[in-house]
């Protein structure tokens, strides 16, 4: 899975804990913030050359991770989005917060609106099944 950070195109694991420990009063200014999307994909290739282009113009990313990125942002319409899609945007443009640790992940479904599968609210974590990466910031 690739992971990209708030616009520095980075493909890592955080390296163990990404804060430090706090205590209850310094936790309580601290939110967590849960959203799952389900989208569509109408033009594969519109995506695909989308993140191509974000990836050529991120003068920042090493020659072997370009290549690696490439690789699988062409093979899979997930990793590309996965690749468009900066969590720090939904947050960036509300005052008085600041994101501290990113989380998000993709990857191709079987979607049926009308199963009781898709409720919303439900929680998918306990089936273990999630390919999901944490990413610190800041």
């Amino acid at each position: 899975m690739l992971v990209k950070v708030a616009g520095r195109g980075k493909v890592a694991q955080p390296p163990g804990r990404t804060l430090p420990a706090m205590s209850t009063s310094e936790t309580s200014r601290y939110v967590r913030l849960r959203a799952e999307l389900v989208v569509e994909v109408i033009e594969a290739d519109a995506v695909t050359k989308a993140a191509l282009g974000r990836i050529a113009d991120d003068p920042d990313m090493p020659d072997g991770e370009r290549a690696y990125t490439e690789d699988a942002v062409t093979d899979d319409p997930a990793e590309a989005i996965a690749y468009l899609i900066d969590p720090a945007d939904l947050v960036g443009e509300v005052p008085g917060v600041e994101l501290v640790q990113a989380s998000w992940s993709s990857e191709q479904i079987d979607y049926d609106p009308d199963s009781p599968d898709w409720a919303l609210g439900v929680d998918d974590e306990a089936d273990g099944d999630e390919d999901e990466e944490e990413v610190g910031l800041g």
